[in-house]
C-alpha cells in the first residue's frame, strides 16, 4: 500500500525541529516540500538534503485551491511508485490544505497518510502577542474567508498573508466592519529570532512591503461596544436588554396583541419613504419594521415558546425549499414559472388538507389589497373577465344601484356601506386588469392631496387671514393654483 508521511517543518527555526522530524527528513528516499521558503530549508541544504519543492505549482495557477489541488494530486502520484514524504511550514495540521485534502482522499485512492509532529506557529504566537487563547480566538485563512465567520469580540488571527494582495483583501473585508484607523499588529516568524510585529492602522495593512509565508494579521478584540452597533447580536443583546429585568417598563409591558397596530404603522411608514425614493428615511424605516420583529421574537423567547432562531430557521428553509431552481437543479424560464413552482410547492407543503382557493389571503390586509388579493386568486382558476368592458359595466352598474340607495326617502345605512363596497370592489377589479395596486394608487393619492392641502395652508398663511374665513370658492382656487405649478 502506498504511503505518504507528513512532517511538520515548525514555526521558523531550525532548532524547533524535533528530532523524530529531523531523522524523518534526513532518511527521506523522496523528500517533497510545499514551499522552499522557509528558514528551515536552509539548514536542511547545507546539511545535503535533497528535496523537490512545489513553488513552481504556485505560479502555474490563478487561485490557491488550484495549487493545493495539483500538490495533491502530484503527491498522490508519486506515492504509487514510493513511500513520500511531505514537509509543511509549521504544525500539519494547523492551516494546511494540502494536508485536509490529502487526508481525505488518500484511503479512497488506496493510500495510508500519516501525520508527525512540528511545532505550530500558534504557541510563539500567543507568546510574542501576549494573549491568552482561553478569552476566545479565531484562527482564519487569510486566503480564504468570509467577514461573516468573523467575531470580533474575539482575538483574531489570519495567517498565510503571503503578500500584499492578500494583505489588501484581509484589509478591505476588516475595513466593511472596522473604522479605517483601527489597531492591527503584522506578525513575521513568530518565536523565531527574526521574529517582526508591527503595530499599523488597518488602512497602512497593505503597505508594509516585509509580507512572506510566515506572516500573519492578529486583529485585538473590539473593546468598544459602539464598533459592533452594525451586527445582529447586538441588536438581538438590546432587544434582550429592554426586556430585561432592568429594562424599559413599556418593552416589558407589551405583548403580541398589544404591538399588531405598530407592526402596520411601521410598514406603511416604510411605504412612504420608499415612496419619497429617499435612502436614508428606507434605512431608518427598515430598522422600525426590524425592532417589530425583534420585539415579537424576544416575547416568544421569553414566554419559553420560540426565538429568532426559530424565525431565522423556518425561513432559510422555507427559501432554500420554494428555490429549487437556485438551490437545486430545476430549471425555470422567467418568473411566471417560478410563481407557479411557489404555489405548487406550498401545495405538497401543506399535504392532502383540502383548501379554498382563496386561502392564503391574510384577512390583516387592508380592504383595497385584501380585494385585489382576494380577485386575484380567483382568477387563476378561471373566476375573471378577460377583457375590460365588462368590468366598467360593473362599476357603473354598482354605482347606479349605490346611487338608487342614497336616493331613497329613507337610507339603509347598512345598503349604503353595502353598495358603496361594491363600487370599490369593481374600481379594484380594473385597478388589477392594468396591473395597478389599489393601495399603492390610493396612497399616492393621499400624498398628492397632503401636498396640495398644504400649498393651500402655506398660501393662507401669507394673507393673514384666517382659513376658516375663505369660502370653498377661493380655498378652490388656490387649489387650481398649486394644480398648475406641478404640486
Amino acid at each position: 500500500m502506498s504511503h505518504i508521511t507528513i512532517v511538520g517543518l515548525g514555526a521558523g527555526e531550525a532548532e524547533q525541529l524535533t528530532l523524530g522530524v529531523y531523522r524523518k527528513l534526513k532518511r527521506a528516499e523522496r523528500l517533497f516540500l510545499r514551499t522552499k521558503e522557509h528558514p528551515v530549508v536552509k539548514n536542511l541544504e547545507e546539511e545535503g538534503i535533497s528535496y523537490t519543492s512545489f513553488d513552481d505549482v504556485y505560479e502555474s495557477h490563478d487561485t490557491f485551491e488550484k495549487v493545493y489541488e495539483s500538490i495533491v494530486d502530484i503527491l498522490m502520484q508519486e506515492s504509487k511508485k514510493h513511500d513520500v514524504v511531505y514537509g509543511v511550514p509549521g504544525h500539519p495540521l494547523v492551516a494546511e490544505r494540502t494536508v485536509q485534502l490529502l487526508l481525505q482522499r488518500g484511503e479512497a485512492n488506496g493510500i495510508t497518510v500519516s501525520v508527525e509532529g512540528g511545532q505550530s506557529f500558534l504557541d510563539p504566537m500567543f507568546a510574542s502577542l501576549r494573549i491568552d487563547p482561553i478569552e476566545g480566538f479565531q484562527l482564519v485563512d487569510a486566503t480564504s474567508f468570509q467577514k461573516e465567520q468573523l467575531n470580533f469580540r474575539q482575538h483574531i488571527i489570519l495567517c498565510q498573508v503571503y503578500d500584499a494582495f492578500i494583505a489588501s483583501e484581509v484589509k478591505l473585508t476588516l475595513m466593511e466592519n472596522l473604522p479605517d484607523n483601527y489597531e492591527v499588529y503584522i506578525v513575521t516568524a513568530a518565536g523565531t529570532s527574526f521574529e517582526n510585529i508591527k503595530q499599523v492602522p488597518l488602512h497602512l495593512l497593505d503597505h508594509e512591503t516585509e509580507l512572506n509565508n510566515l506572516t500573519s494579521v492578529y486583529v485585538p478584540p473590539v473593546q468598544e461596544e459602539k464598533l459592533l452597533y452594525h451586527q445582529f447580536e447586538t441588536l438581538r443583546h438590546v432587544i434582550a436588554e429592554l426586556r430585561g429585568p432592568n429594562g424599559c417598563p413599556w418593552d416589558k409591558e407589551q405583548t403580541h396583541q398589544s404591538l399588531k397596530k405598530y407592526l402596520i404603522e411601521e410598514a406603511y411608514e416604510l411605504l412612504e419613504a420608499i415612496d419619497e425614493e429617499d435612502d436614508d428615511h428606507i434605512v431608518e424605516e427598515l430598522g422600525d419594521v426590524l425592532l417589530q420583529v425583534m420585539l415579537h421574537a424576544q416575547i416568544g423567547e421569553d414566554d419559553g415558546w420560540f426565538s429568532i432562531d426559530d424565525i431565522i430557521r423556518t425561513l432559510t428553509e422555507k427559501m432554500i425549499r420554494r428555490h429549487p431552481h437556485v438551490f437545486g437543479t430545476i430549471s425555470v424560464e422567467g418568473s411566471d414559472e417560478v410563481l407557479a413552482n411557489w404555489e405548487d410547492i406550498k401545495k405538497k407543503e401543506k399535504g392532502n388538507v383540502k383548501e379554498s382557493v382563496l386561502s392564503g389571503v391574510s384577512k390583516g390586509l387592508p380592504g383595497l389589497l385584501k380585494a385585489y388579493e382576494l380577485q386575484k386568486k380567483a382568477a387563476k382558476v378561471g373566476f375573471d373577465w378577460d377583457d375590460i368592458h365588462p368590468m366598467l359595466e360593473k362599476v357603473g352598474e354598482e354605482w347606479q344601484e349605490f346611487k338608487e340607495e342614497i336616493q331613497n326617502n329613507q337610507i339603509d345605512e347598512a345598503k349604503v356601506i353595502a353598495e358603496f363596497g361594491d363600487i370599490l370592489f369593481a374600481l379594484v377589479n380594473i385597478a388589477r386588469f392594468y396591473n395597478i395596486d389599489p393601495e399603492e394608487a390610493v396612497n399616492k393619492t393621499n400624498t398628492k392631496f397632503i401636498n396640495r392641502f398644504l400649498y393651500i395652508e402655506s398660501k393662507v398663511h401669507e394673507s393673514n387671514r384666517d382659513i376658516k374665513t375663505y369660502t370653498l370658492e377661493e380655498l378652490d382656487v388656490l387649489w387650481e393654483e398649486a394644480k398648475r405649478n406641478g404640486v
